[in-house]
């Protein structure tokens, strides 16, 4: 008697699934992809209404054929890739892949990998949905033209090996922008005061903070916060205002994919790529002992907060069981969808509640543990009660300016009984007698301190994938490898968990932003998304948006071709001799920067590493300041005498002097700034050149 086939992308899946389906059917991976668009050419007829030319990838032809072989006895194939557009296309290539009659197969999906999930699905199957088909196709073609027509730009204007992408081309440049704000921000000096008062009949002293007049004031100098010191000082305190009352911080949603990847950058200090890895390995399954392999997280790609009913009435019943009935939430509302979600699948969740993170923990690798533990906790505290905190505020006049205090105190933990959160306010105890208003009090204490506004805060994988999010570009699928992509490419470097741009990435996103506005463009990149979901949602027919897509591209890559090679970066001719053949060394471009190179290569080949001279003296040493580079590639300013000298500065130094304290200078933007951060000295960079400012 014949079996029936079951497909699924990965081995892992497969052993998890045999032993739910029984004997009765035969279980194959197909390893991913089996067809796609030609690495060699860019697979795509533009004469033809853009038909794609699909070929088998290489290195697939003998599981190609062992796949034939089992669809030819099968009775029915069962095509069960990833429930998304991805895996939907997958499933529309095997079809075409195995040359089989089309009434065999069968399409199948499951948000999880469990017994009741794989056999619903079995007595559920239902036919290829084309319109997700041709939403990945439409994102797979328009990639395919911004890659393969960009590129090549990037190889003659600077160097070969280098990519663009429709979606990777855009999360340079934010962070590049970033770093152009960071780098041009000057920062501004504000004070804060804080006042300590006795009050009749407490022992303890009541710390409050200054407010302003009536209302909030930022205190920009000494000057203005010795003269308010000096008015409270002598002037009469009096309690303006006193509440009491309670706070209530909502339980979170469950994870989705960004919003996993970035609580595990933040708790676990997981790369985003690790992340999906390593919960792609819960998803297909897991030695679980004594219940053998099972899946334990639902589907890891998604951006939907939406639970299975139920899957809340089994959180209920073990949350009231584990922690009392009290513990238990009110239903489960998922987060008000933006035009940018999907919602085509449930929130990430363990696939078992009872499954907790004590009981897997034997069975689970350290870190595979650590993510479902993140993951499980996430979501049985979605599903508890609300926290509930008592809260006090004081309102305190002295003369015309006013002081605050606020404090709060736990009375109902709920969900942070089980995943606590990080709130400050939080770690604040009630006092155990409020003043009454109108009571005078008596000032103790009275203290000030300078402070100066910080910069923008540099990425990390996890703000960028949040900032992606918001923005509305790509898709829970794309985060990681768009990520992973800049660093491989040395556009971008990873520092503790810090992105910063490189050089090269630099170069790539000047040219990009030139040449190619609107494929850098957030906007334009957001509302191709959303055209992409109006193909999936049948509304949108997938050629007519890569043909309005085309022709812009096409113009700009024309005027590039044309524009750019008079920006073409040539040799560079320097002073430095090759000690081996007497010619004068070059400038070459680098993954990692500028380097010198010998221009009679291939007859010799002698390279040295390149110091860019910024004609400014060492402070420590007086030799020269040169530009450096980390081992990553982030740029900095360093002494010619390094190991010996130690001086560095991530900013540009100047052979001014601050003439406030004698430290050096740094450019920002267009500024001077002491490099001496408790000063805070700044002048314009003009007015630097022609005051009387002490140099060397």
């Amino acid at each position: 008697m014949a079996k029936n086939l079951v497909i699924v992308e990965s081995p892992a899946k497969v052993k998890t699934i045999k032993k739910f389906i029984g004997p009765s059917y035969e279980v194959m991976a197909s390893m991913g992809h089996v067809r796609d668009l030609p690495k060699s050419s860019i697979g795509i007829d533009e004469e033809n209404d853009f038909e794609p030319r699909y070929i088998t990838i290489r290195g697939k032809g003998e599981l190609l054929a062992e796949l034939r072989k089992a669809a030819r006895n099968a009775q029915t194939i069962y095509l069960a890739t990833d429930p998304d557009r991805e895996g939907e296309a997958i499933s529309w290539h095997l079809i075409a892949a195995l040359g089989q009659d089309q009434k065999k197969f069968k399409r199948i999906s499951f948000n999880e990998i469990t017994k009741t999930a794989v056999k619903s699905s079995l007595k559920n199957p239902r036919t290829i949905d084309m319109n997700l088909v041709d939403a990945q196709q439409a994102r797979r073609v328009i990639d395919r033209l911004v890659g393969y027509k960009i590129s090549p730009v990037l190889w003659e204007k600077v160097k070969r090996g280098l990519s663009a992408g429709r979606v990777q081309s855009v999360a340079l440049r934010i962070i590049a922008d970033r770093e152009e704000e960071i780098n041009a921000f000057i920062p501004s000096e504000y004070w804060t005061l804080e006042a300590k008062f006795d009050v009749p009949g407490e022992k303890k002293k009541l710390t409050a903070h200054f407010y302003g007049t009536d209302k909030k004031m930022t205190v920009g100098s000494g000057e203005e916060a010795a003269g308010i010191e000096e008015a409270v000082r002598n002037a009469e305190c009096v309690v303006q205002d006193v509440r009491r009352g309670e706070r209530v911080r909502k339980a979170p949603y469950p994870f989705t994919t960004s919003t996993l990847q970035q609580e595990a950058s933040r708790k676990l200090n997981f790369s985003t790529q690790k992340t999906m890895r390593l919960a792609q390995e819960l998803y297909e399954g897991v030695d679980v002992k004594g219940r053998g392999t099972i899946g334990v997280i639902t589907y890891l790609r998604t951006d939907s907060t939406r639970v299975a009913e139920e899957a809340e009435k089994a959180a209920a019943a073990y949350i009231a069981e584990a922690y009392g009935p009290q513990f238990v939430g009110k239903h489960h509302e998922s987060g008000s969808p933006s035009k940018n979600v999907q919602d085509a699948h449930e929130a990430i969740r363990p696939t078992d509640i009872t499954l907790t993170p004590a009981i897997l923990k034997d069975s689970l690798q350290r870190d595979l543990f650590r993510l479902y533990q993140l993951i499980w906790k996430r979501f049985a505290a979605s599903m508890m009660a609300d926290a509930v905190y008592d809260t006090q505020s004081v309102r305190i006049a002295a003369g015309k300016y006013t002081f605050t205090m606020s404090a709060s105190k736990i009375r109902f933990a709920g969900f942070t009984d089980l995943y606590p959160t990080e709130d400050e306010e939080a770690k604040n105890t009630l006092m155990g007698t409020l003043p009454e208003k109108g009571m005078k009090l008596t000032l103790a204490e009275l203290g000030k301190e300078q402070h100066f506004t910080q910069p923008p805060a540099h990425f990390t994988e996890a703000s960028l994938v949040h900032t992606l999010e918001e923005l509305g570009i790509g898709r829970p699928s794309t985060y990681a490898p768009t990520i992973t992509t800049i660093i491989n490419r040395r556009y971008v470097t990873r520092e503790q968990k810090n992105l910063y741009l490189t050089e090269l990435g630099d170069a790539v996103n000047q040219i990009m932003k030139k040449a190619f506005p609107i494929i850098v463009d957030e906007n334009f990149t957001a509302n191709l998304e959303t055209l992409f979901d109006g193909i999936a949602d049948g509304n949108i027919d997938w050629k007519t948006v890569v043909r309005n897509f085309y022709p812009d591209l096409k113009i700009q890559i024309d005027e590039a071709h044309e524009k750019l090679a008079k920006i073409r970066i040539e040799d560079e001719v320097t002073d430095e001799v090759c000690e081996l053949c007497g010619r004068n060394m070059v400038l070459k471009y680098g993954p990692h920067g500028k380097f010198l190179a010998c221009p009679g290569f291939p007859e010799c080949r002698n390279t040295k590493p390149y110091f860019e001279k910024v004609g400014v003296a060492c402070p420590l040493c007086g030799g020269e300041v040169v530009l450096r580079r980390t081992k990553k590639g982030r740029r900095y300013f360093g002494c010619m005498n390094h190991p010996e000298c130690t001086f560095m500065s991530w900013q540009k130094p100047s052979d001014k002097k601050c003439p406030e304290c004698g430290s050096y200078m740094v450019e920002r933007g267009n500024s001077l700034v002491c490099s001496n951060e408790k000063c805070g000295y700044r002048t314009d960079v003009k007015k630097a050149n022609t005051d009387n400012v002490i140099t060397e």
